[in-house]
């Protein structure tokens, strides 16, 4: 069940989300504009951005979205200035979009590495360069979402251990250069989320989900409202003294260290 917040707690914010077509990243869109935030949405597909702003129009909400490869500097300029011109300065900006998929190094191409590290890594520069200009200073709140992998090993998942802990480090350099500017940078870390495309690539069959799932002290995935609750307060005044945090989310599966997700320890291909 979703935390109870005060209602139009971002009553009057505007909010931009890349990756905001589907999945955490959406549910954290539909959060904001339940609290009264006008949102700006981008991804790479427009039929999903329609059907996301679609259904936050519906529930009450406005909403804007405009497609985009976070890869592509541009792009990103683009969609922020539509979203600046559509609803004002950006109080708070989500940088979500992400790419993954199973491999081991021996069996990954240097296309395959790059093209993890430009969607997650590179996409959260240029999304948060590109914003710059068009943040409400002081008082922005940047968050990305990065993952446990960040400072947990996991077996098949080296492009996105080395793209989310380049994500943790470009925000902590953001949080002590952009402080000047009264710009908060923070980052989730969730671990599994339950519902969304990450696990149905990592755990697709319920004997994976089962050990997946064995794998959480708190015994369960997390749900997309969880890390939009967390995404909520970082956003809030009630984390105004928050900046430069790595806010994990995860159950308490990285207290466990290191593992291999897909079994098979010791694999090389």
């Amino acid at each position: 069940m979703a935390a109870v917040f005060r209602d139009g707690l971002l009553q009057g914010k505007v909010a931009f989300i890349t990756g905001g077509g589907s999945g955490i990243n959406l549910r954290i869109a539909e959060r904001f504009a339940a609290q009264g935030a006008r949102v700006g949405l981008m991804g790479r597909k427009q039929d999903k951005l329609h059907r996301a702003t679609e259904s936050i129009g519906a529930a009450g909400g406005a909403a804007l979205g405009v497609a985009g490869d976070v890869r592509n500097y541009e792009d990103c300029e683009n969609a922020l200035r539509k979203t600046n011109e559509a609803f004002g300065a950006i109080d708070i900006l989500v940088c979500g979009a992400a790419g993954n998929f199973p491999a081991a190094v021996l069996g990954m191409s240097s296309n395959g590495f790059k093209a993890v590290v430009d969607i997650d890594l590179v996409g959260t520069f240029n999304t948060c360069r590109a914003a710059y200009e068009f943040l409400h200073k002081p008082g922005a709140s940047v968050i990305a979402i990065s993952a446990t992998h960040a400072f947990v090993p996991i077996a098949y998942q080296a492009h996105v251990c080395a793209a989310k802990a380049g994500i943790d480090m470009l925000s902590k350099t953001l949080a002590i250069e952009w402080a000047g500017a009264g710009v908060r940078v923070n980052v989730i870390a969730p671990g599994p989320v339950d519902d969304t495309e990450g696990m149905r690539r990592l755990a697709p069959t319920p004997e994976a989900r089962r050990k997946a799932m064995a794998a959480v002290p708190l015994g369960r995935f997390a749900g997309k409202d969880e890390i939009a609750d967390l995404a909520l307060f970082l956003c809030s005044d009630a984390a105004a003294y928050i900046t430069g945090a790595v806010c994990v989310c995860d159950g308490g599966q990285s207290l466990l260290g290191s593992r291999n997700f897909l079994g098979a320890a010791g694999a090389t291909s």
